[in-house]
């Protein structure tokens, strides 16, 4: 028992060591010794009780021994390693004999240097033989295992003496690759059971067997053709006839019949259905009619999609069933009507009449369906007994009959239907004068605030009153008394409500009307003190909505509060030029002038006399600049206005007379002596213009234009030779030399001054432009000019040089991009039009791009540059001279209308133009200047 139990015991006998009988090893691991070093004893105890060594004390330093064994380290030396990469065959493992607690002392710096010393004298002694042994064994494993490149240098180095054809004749190599490699296309053999079966398939059968092919009547074989086409037609049947069967598809799912529709929005037209769609969207909509059948859209949607298919048959058929379910919408009759003709569609219109009898929409379809204007009318009464409140249906019976029976209608329209302003209007309109006033009053009882009454009103009382004067005061009575009425009724007056009225009523030729509505409607809801700026903003909102009266009726308001305001009449007056009469112009401009408003304003004096001129009426004109002098005394611009029209009136000694009275009283002006000594040039009076000039000089020494004028003169005086022109040319170089002095600004006197220097030799004037871009260094007609110097004098390179530096000074400079594609070669022309029009957009530019573009033969371009370029600077005048010597060659037609335009815009820039003014000994016209300047830019366009 006992024996049992010991047996059964889990724990092993004391020193059993398991397999030790059957000859196996025991082994102890760390868990059976307990661990490598004695827990530390407690502060001031040693081991199993004793005294603790001293602090720093270190077994064994005393005779030398090591740390190795981590018992002189203490608990911060780390633990030593013997592991292979710390082992060395010669030192053994490494390490330090010391710790990192051991001072590092002068002398033990001291031996590391010598111990590194003579390691490197060890070094130095044996580095030249290993460096030869490495060497050799590098030459041995180059010579065994030669580089690719060291194996085909020899190759290379005979490749210099290869020529051209041999290396051409060498054979490209190729790609031998793989992936480029073309695959083997295999081949399998086919059954001849197969071939057989196909050829018989394919095979096309025109007689029948002898046992079923029939005789004809006359003897004959039945001739059939091909069997195969027959057989498919017969298939195609057999398909259309299963598809006409399944639409009879009944007992189909219940949808949401409002969404059956989604399906039709992408449906096309017969060429775009699928039989796919087409009976997918048939069994959709059988399936809303039979689920609610009562929904009439879907009714019309199933008609529809019939209607789309061609099968007009069934489309009929399914919008009357649908008429017979929902017998209520108008929709459903209309358009069962619509796919009906002639008659039967009347008679479905008559049913729904008789269905729906107070329905507009029916009564209104079925008086369309009627040819006749009788049958119409038959209709419409039929419908009026029914329903006699419509408005829609008395206007349709209205506009049938002539105007007694109409305004007998509409007496009965306003009884059924009093809540209808149109039908009061149109009756207003139909009756005499009394009686439109009874109407209207009956129809303000019905619409007390409503202001189209009121307007009426006054539109009655302006047309029906004998002179304008009582038209007008009736007029404004009734819309005070509009404005006033509505205001007791707490309703806010509306200006803009109001200004659409005035705007209707001056379209209906109630002018009187339109502006009272103005008068009182304009100071609505504008605070006073800014008055002015609102009522302008108005009458220039009409304006540009062609409100003409209305603007004007402004304008009349605006006279009335600012009397004193010169801006104010002369925007009237302005309005008049464009788009009112002569009279009326002049007449607001009689009244500007007078003492009690702006009788010292000289623009509205001048204005008058331009205009009484233009108008052949030259006294008229002088009579206006006389009363002009008398309220402005000594006014420049009045004596200046006086001499030309005594100018352009041919009247030279008149204009001399004006200007020398002028000199006398206004002499303070410097214009004054301008045109002066100008007249005096185009007369041919030198002399007399030179002693001008010369005084002029005097008392206006910074006047750049007389300087200019002096010089010119002088140069004009030395042309005619002789000892005194040789004179007159050294007074033009000294006035040139004074005027800019005084005027060293100036750019055109730095030019005068260049071309009389130009003249003795071109140094002189190369000198004369230094010195000015100097002065002006962004002037881009002083680089234009020194351009042009040097390619006058045959220097092409200065002068490139010279337009680089003025492009870099003005890069937007039409007139130096203008001549820099003109100096470039024609091949080049095109490209530097680019880089130009990249830089700016200038007038100058677009013409020279035209011309550039007419000479390539571009001509619709060009012509869009031409136009492009005469929108952009109407006062450019070359540019209507280029485009007028272009139309001349490719639309004359357009030439015509090109000089109206010109004339409106009175161009006054650009050279050619300028100087065909200056050269002109008389006055010329706008046509005339154009026409002389499109001659002058001959040399510039294409033959």
């Amino acid at each position: 028992m006992s024996t049992k139990s010991q047996f059964r015991n889990p724990n092993a006998p004391l020193n059993y060591v398991a397999g030790l009988g059957r000859g196996a090893t025991g082994f102890t691991t760390r868990s059976d010794i307990g661990p490598s070093r004695y827990a530390a004893p407690a502060e001031g105890e040693g081991a199993e009780g004793e005294a603790a060594a001293p602090a720093g004390y270190v077994a064994g330093r005393g005779r030398g021994a090591s740390s190795f064994g981590g018992a002189a380290g203490g608990p911060d030396n780390e633990a030593d390693n013997y592991s292979e990469d710390n082992y060395d065959e010669f030192a053994g493992y490494g390490g330090s004999l010391f710790d990192s607690s051991t001072p590092y002392e002068k002398d033990d710096e001291e031996a590391d240097k010598i111990w590194v010393s003579v390691d490197e004298r060890m070094d130095g002694r044996r580095k030249a033989r290993r460096e030869e042994k490495l060497k050799k064994e590098m030459e041995k494993y180059r010579a065994e295992r030669p580089k690719i490149q060291q194996q085909f240098a020899d190759l290379k180095e005979t490749m210099k003496s290869v020529s051209f054809s041999e290396w051409e004749a060498i054979p490209e190599i190729g790609d031998r690759s793989l992936r480029h490699k073309a695959k083997q296309t295999r081949y399998t053999p086919v059954p001849d059971s197969l071939l057989e079966r196909a050829q018989a398939e394919n095979a096309k059968v025109a007689v029948l067997d002898s046992s079923v092919q029939g005789a004809t009547p006359f003897g004959g074989d039945t001739p059939l053709g091909d069997l195969n086409q027959i057989g498919n037609a017969r298939q195609q049947i057999l398909n259309n006839q299963l598809s006409h069967m399944s639409e009879s598809v009944q007992g189909q799912t219940v949808v949401d019949p409002k969404g059956y529709l989604t399906g039709l929005n992408s449906m096309r037209g017969p060429s775009g259905f699928s039989l796919g769609n087409v009976k997918e969207a048939r069994l959709l909509l059988q399936s809303v009619t039979a689920s609610n059948p009562k929904h009439a859209p879907g009714w019309q949607a199933a008609a529809q999609l019939e209607m789309l298919t061609g099968n007009l048959s069934a489309a009929r058929k399914i919008i009357m069933r649908g008429c017979k379910e929902c017998p209520e919408s108008e929709d459903l009759w209309v358009n069962a009507a619509k796919m009906q003709t002639g008659d039967k569609a009347k008679l479905v219109m008559a049913q729904a009449a008789k269905a729906n009898p107070t329905s507009v929409n029916i009564w209104l379809y079925r008086a369309h369906l009627e040819p006749e204007e009788a049958g119409k009318k038959a209709v419409l009464r039929d419908a009026l007994d029914k329903v006699p409140g419509s408005v829609r249906l008395w206007k349709a019976l209205v506009e049938l009959e002539d105007p007694d029976n109409a305004r007998i209608l509409l007496g009965r329209a306003v009884e059924c239907c009093p809540t209808s302003l149109e039908l009061w209007l149109a009756l207003a309109r139909l009756e005499t004068y009394e009686n439109a006033r009874r109407v209207l009053n009956t129809a303000r009882t019905h619409f007390p605030l409503e202001p189209t009454v009121w307007v009426n009103a006054a539109k009655l009382e302006e047309a029906n009153q004998e002179t304008p004067e009582k038209a007008a005061s009736a007029a404004e009575k009734i819309i005070n008394r509009a404005c006033q009425s509505l205001r007791k009724g707490n309703v806010a007056i509306n200006r803009d409500q109001w200004f659409k009225e005035a705007e209707g009523a001056e379209r209906s030729a109630s002018v009187l009307t339109a502006g009272a509505i103005i008068q009182e409607v304009l100071p609505v809801d504008v605070d006073p003190q800014d008055r002015k700026r609102r009522w302008m903003e108005d009458a220039e909102a009409f304006i540009s909505r062609g409100s003409i009266a209305c603007a004007r009726a402004v304008y009349a308001v605006m006279t009335r509060h600012f009397p004193k305001k010169k801006s104010v009449w002369l925007r009237a007056a302005f309005l008049e030029r464009n788009h009112g009469t002569k009279d009326a112009l002049f007449a607001l401009l009689r009244t500007a002038v007078d003492k009690e408003h702006c009788p010292q304003a000289e623009i509205l004096w001048l204005m008058w006399a331009k205009e009484a001129w233009l108008g052949q009426d030259v006294e008229a004109a002088r009579k206006v600049l006389e009363s002009a002098f008398e309220n402005n005394r000594n006014n420049e611009q009045i004596w200046l206005a006086a001499v030309k029209l005594e100018r352009k009136n041919g009247e030279v000694e008149r204009a001399r007379q004006l200007l020398l009275r002028a000199r006398e009283q206004a002499g303070k002006h410097e214009r004054v002596w301008v045109k002066s000594a100008k007249l005096e040039r185009q007369c041919g009076a030198l002399e007399t213009a030179h002693a001008l000039l010369t005084e002029g000089v005097r008392l206006f020494p910074k006047s750049a234009k007389l300087w200019l004028m002096q010089g010119l003169n002088e140069e004009d005086l030395a042309a005619r030779g002789g000892p005194a022109g040789e004179a007159h040319a050294r007074n033009a170089v000294q006035v040139y030399s004074k005027g800019l002095q005084q005027c060293p600004k100036s750019v055109p006197l730095w030019l005068a001054a260049s071309r009389c220097k130009e003249k003795k030799g071109g140094d002189k004037a190369r000198a004369v432009l230094e010195r000015a871009v100097l002065q002006v260094p962004r002037s881009p007609e002083i680089w234009l000019e020194r351009v042009r110097v040097e390619m006058r004098a045959g220097s092409h390179a200065a002068a490139v040089k010279h337009m680089a530096n003025g492009l870099r000074e003005c890069p937007t400079s039409g007139v130096l991009w203008a001549e820099a594609i003109r100096m470039e070669p024609r091949e080049k022309q095109k490209s530097k039009c680019v880089d130009a029009l990249k830089k700016t957009e200038d007038a100058v530019l677009v013409a020279a791009v035209a011309v550039v573009l007419w000479r390539d033969s571009k001509i619709a371009k060009a012509k869009s540059f031409f136009q492009r370029c005469v929108s952009l600077a109407p006062l450019y005048g070359d540019g209507w001279a280029f485009y007028h010597r272009f139309l001349a060659r490719h639309a004359p037609e357009e030439v015509a209308g090109l000089e109206e335009r010109c004339v409106r815009a009175s161009p006054t820039q650009g050279e050619h133009w300028r100087g065909v003014r200056k050269d002109a000994r008389s006055e010329m016209s706008v046509l005339e200047v154009l026409k002389a300047t499109a001659k002058r830019v001959g040399s510039q366009c294409p033959e």
